[in-house]
C-alpha cells in the first residue's frame, strides 16, 4: 500500500532528469520467452480494474465482492483507494477510445457517491494522489464536479489527524507523520495551501526516523521497544521520496541507507517472487515491499546496471505471483482469506474491495516506474534463481539494534529456501503472536499465524506454572553471536527473563532464564534451549508445538521425546528431545493453523508435566527438510 507514495514523485522527476531518451521503448530481447512487465500488467491487471469499475457503477452502494458488502463502513480508507485505483483507467485509456467517456462519467458518479463516506489518513493520501495525477493530465475538472471537489478540499486535510500549531499526531503511531506530510505536500501541489505544513511535517518525520533507526539505519516500529519487521527495512525508501517531493537532493547518507535495505531485499530474494515471511500484515504485501525497495533503489541509481536487470526481473516475478497465486479468477478478487490463508484483523475480508485497489495500484505504479527507468518492453532475465545463488551470501546477520537487548535478523540461504531468523520484540499487541517469534521463517517450512496469540506457541517451549502463569522465550534477547563451522552456521543468544503472557505488552519474569542455540546447515535446522531456574519452579506442563505444512506424519519413538517422519511435503522429519511424549495429528483446515499462504496440515505436540524445575533442563528440536 506504500509503493505509490514512493514512486509517483519519481515518475515525474525521472522525466525531468533523464530526458526523453529514458522514456523511449527499448527493443525486446531475442530468445527470451518471458513477458515484459508493462505488457503483463496491461494484459492481466487492467481487466481487473475494468471489472471493479463496472461493478461500482452498476451496483453502487450495494457492491459486493465474493459475498462481502464493500461499503460496510469498516474500511476507513476505501474512498481514497477507489479514487486512485480508478484513476489508472482514465490515465491509461486513450481519449479516442470509446470506453474513455464511460470511464470519465463513471469516475465522476463514483466520486459523488463516496464523497460523504468516512475516509481517513491513508484514504486521504490516496484520494489526493489521484486528484493530483488527474490535474497533471488535465482531467481534474472533468473527472470531479465542482461541488464534489469543494467538499474534497475541505475533507482531505492532514489537520484531521494532526494538531496545530504543535504538529502532534492524534492517537496514531509516529510513522503517520509520513502520511501527514504527503497529504500536506499534495495539497500544496493542488494549490490548496502553502508549504508551511509540509515543511513542518517533513521535519517531524525525519526526526522520528533518526531517533528510532539508530546507527544501523532500520526504523523501530515502536518508540524504542524493539519491534522491527518488513516496514523497518522498507521505510528508507519512503524517506527518500519525501526529499524528492520537497525538491531536496537525496543525500549520499540516505542513499547509503537505501543501499542497505536493497541488500536485505536481494538477500531475502526468492526466484518465484516471494518476499518477507515474518511480521504482521504480510501476504501479498510481503512481496510488494521487496518490489518497492528495489524499484526505488534502481530509480536512484543505488543499484549497479546488472542489479537493475535482476531487480526488474524480481519485480516481474512479484507481479506474476500476484496474478497467478494471490488473485482468484473465480472470486475476481485478491484472496488473502480463503484456501487455508489467514491474515490479521487489520486486513480482514471486510476490506476486500480496498485491498484489490491498493494492491493493483502498487503493481501498476511499479510497472510505470520501470518504464520511466527504460525497461518498457524489456523481457525479464530467465536466470534469477542462478543469479541469486551466485551473488547472495549463504549467511548474513542484519543488525537492527544493540544494547540492553539485541535486535537482529539472521538470513540463511539453502538453494531455493530462504530462512529469516527474526530476533526482535513484538511489543504491545504483537509480542505473543507467532509472526514475531524468534524462528527461522521460510515458505513451506516454518510459518507464523496472524493474530495467533500464544495458545499454540509455534516451535517455542511454553511453560505453564502451577500458579497459573505462562512463560515463553520470546522477547528479551541479549548477546546475539554467530559463527561458522564448516557448512554449519551457529546463532547463540540468551534471555535472562522469559515473557509472562496474558498482557498486551510483554512482562519480564526472571524465575526462568534460557540460553538458545540455533544451528543452520543444508537440509537441517536444530534449536537447543537450556532453561535454568533462578528459584525452584513448580511446572504444571512444559509443551512444544509444531504446525507443519507436511502431511502423513508418523511417530517414531526416541529415548526422551519423539521423531515424526513425514511422507509428503518439504519437511521430512521433526524430532524433539527433553519433553517426553509427542503426538502427530492431521489438521482439517483449523483456523488456528492457517498461515498467510496456506493451511498447515499436521500438528506435532510434545508435553511433559507436572514436575519441579529446580535444575537446568534442555529442550531440543531438529527439523529436516528437502
Amino acid at each position: 500500500m506504500r509503493l505509490s507514495r514512493t514512486l509517483n514523485a519519481f515518475l515525474f522527476i525521472a522525466t525531468l532528469l533523464c530526458g526523453s531518451d529514458a522514456l523511449a521503448q527499448v527493443p525486446i530481447e531475442a530468445g527470451n520467452i518471458e513477458t515484459p512487465v508493462n505488457q503483463f500488467v496491461k494484459q492481466e491487471l487492467f481487466p481487473q480494474f475494468e471489472y471493479l469499475f463496472e461493478k461500482l457503477v452498476t451496483e453502487r452502494e450495494h457492491t459486493q465482492i465474493d459475498g462481502v458488502a464493500a461499503f460496510n463502513g469498516k474500511d476507513k480508507f476505501l474512498p481514497g483507494k477507489i479514487a486512485v485505483g480508478l484513476s489508472h483507467l482514465l490515465l491509461n485509456t486513450p481519449r479516442e477510445d470509446p470506453r474513455f467517456a464511460r470511464f470519465l462519467r463513471g469516475y465522476r458518479d463514483v466520486a459523488q457517491m463516496t464523497v460523504g463516506m468516512d475516509n481517513e489518513t491513508w484514504g486521504v493520501y490516496y484520494y489526493l494522489l489521484a486528484l493530483n495525477k488527474l490535474k497533471q493530465a488535465g482531467l481534474l475538472d472533468q473527472a470531479i464536479d465542482a461541488a464534489t471537489l469543494a467538499t474534497l478540499k475541505r475533507k482531505l486535510d492532514w489537520r484531521r489527524f494532526v494538531t496545530t500549531p504543535d504538529y502532534k499526531l492524534i492517537k496514531l503511531p509516529t510513522n503517520y507523520y509520513g502520511v501527514a506530510f504527503s497529504v500536506a505536500r499534495l495539497r500544496l501541489l493542488l494549490g490548496w495551501e502553502d508549504d508551511t505544513g509540509s515543511k513542518a511535517l517533513l521535519a517531524r518525520m525525519l526526526a522520528h526516523y533518526e531517533k528510532y533507526s539508530g546507527k544501523y539505519g532500520f526504523s523501530d516500529e515502536t518508540d524504542g521497544d524493539g519491534r522491527f519487521d518488513r516496514y523497518s527495512i522498507l521505510l528508507i525508501a519512503e524517506v527518500c521520496q519525501r526529499y524528492i517531493e520537497t525538491g531536496l537532493t537525496v543525500t549520499p547518507e540516505l542513499k547509503a541507507l537505501l543501499r542497505k535495505s536493497a541488500d536485505v531485499a536481494f538477500n531475502l530474494g526468492a526466484a518465484n517472487g516471494e518476499g518477507f515471511t515474518f511480521g504482521r500484515s504480510i501476504g501479498p504485501y510481503g512481496d510488494t515491499a521487496i518490489m518497492e525497495i528495489l524499484t526505488v533503489a534502481a530509480l536512484l541509481n543505488v543499484l549497479t546496471p546488472e542489479e537493475k536487470q535482476y531487480a526488474y526481473t524480481y519485480t516481474a516475478r512479484i507481479v506474476e505471483r500476484y496474478a497467478r497465486f494471490w488473485y482468484d479468477p473465480k472470486m475476481r478478487s485478491v484472496d488473502m482469506w480463503g484456501k487455508g490463508r489467514r491474515t490479521d484483523a487489520y486486513r480482514g475480508k471486510h476490506r476486500i474491495l480496498g485491498e484489490n485497489f491498493s494492491l493493483l495500484h502498487q503493481l501498476v505504479s511499479a510497472s510505470e516506474a520501470w518504464g520511466h527507468a527504460g525497461f518498457n518492453n524489456i523481457r525479464p532475465k530467465i536466470d534469477l534463481a542462478a543469479w541469486l545463488e551466485r551473488t547472495q551470501p549463504t549467511f548474513n546477520m542484519v543488525w537492527f539494534a544493540r544494547g540492553e537487548y539485541d535486535r537482529a535478523l539472521a538470513i540463511f540461504r539453502d538453494h531455493q529456501h530462504v530462512f529469516s531468523l527474526l530476533m526482535v520484540n513484538g511489543g504491545v499487541g504483537q509480542h505473543d503472536n507467532s509472526p514475531y517469534y524468534p524462528l527461522p521463517f521460510a515458505t513451506d517450512i516454518i510459518a507464523g499465524v496472524a493474530d495467533s496469540g500464544a495458545k499454540h506457541a509455534q516451535l517455542l517451549p511454553k511453560f505453564k506454572l502451577v500458579d497459573g502463569s505462562e512463560l515463553l522465550p520470546t522477547t528479551f534477547v541479549k548477546d546475539i553471536r554467530d559463527e561458522k563451522l564448516g557448512s554449519q552456521y551457529r546463532i547463540d543468544y540468551r534471555q535472562d527473563e522469559l515473557t509472562r503472557l496474558g498482557s498486551g505488552a510483554p512482562i519480564k519474569d526472571a524465575r526462568l532464564k534460557v540460553a538458545t542455540r540455533y544451528t543452520l546447515e543444508p537440509g537441517l535446522i536444530t534449536r537447543t534451549d537450556t532453561f535454568t531456574p533462578t528459584v525452584p519452579v513448580e511446572i504444571a506442563e512444559a509443551s512444544l508445538e509444531f504446525a507443519s505444512f507436511s502431511r502423513q506424519g508418523t511417530r517414531q519413538g526416541t529415548a526422551d521425546g519423539a521423531r515424526i517422519e513425514f511422507k509428503q511435503g518439504v519437511v521430512t522429519s521433526f524430532e524433539v528431545e527433553g519433553l517426553g511424549a509427542c503426538i502427530a495429528e492431521a489438521l482439517a483446515d483449523d483456523p488456528d493453523y492457517r498461515s498467510t499462504i496456506a493451511a498447515m496440515n499436521t500438528r506435532v505436540r510434545c508435553a511433559r508435566g507436572p514436575f519441579m524445575l529446580d535444575k537446568p533442563v534442555t529442550v531440543r528440536w531438529t527439523l529436516r527438510y528437502r
